[in-house]
């Protein structure tokens, strides 16, 4: 089956994004293939390339970006969400040297996540 993983839930502070990681690991061991991970509302925080979590914690920004190599997953932030929340691209920076949209992450807009949508068998929100 064909999923599309929509992650509403930060980086930290609560469990949800580490949910819809271990969800889509499972997913994808189990054979299914995800077409893309969509970030939105308070999940944009998992795309800010300026999250630095202590030693000893679990790098949920990390964890994503290997997952998309790994994988070849697109990663979409919510353009309205991210925007909100302060995390931008070289296209929505006031100044180019103000970016801190992590690597691997794409900025997108909801007609992207719409086309993802259709082209699926289920669509997930955590």
């Amino acid at each position: 089956m064909d999923y599309l993983i929509a992650v509403k839930s930060p980086a930290y502070g609560s469990q949800g994004a580490y949910s819809a990681y271990q969800f889509a690991q499972a997913l994808l061991q189990a054979g299914h293939r995800i077409r893309q991970i969509f970030f939105f509302q308070e999940g944009v925080s998992n795309g800010n390339g300026l999250v630095y979590p202590a030693n000893d914690e679990f790098d949920m920004v990390k964890a994503w970006q290997q997952l998309s190599r790994e994988w070849q997953i697109p990663l979409g932030l919510c353009v309205a969400a991210a925007q909100r929340r302060g995390v931008v691209d070289v296209q929505t920076a006031r100044a180019d040297s103000s970016t801190n949209l992590a690597e691997g992450f794409a900025i997108v807009g909801l007609g992207e996540f719409m086309m993802a949508s259709l082209a699926v068998d289920r669509v997930i929100t955590l």
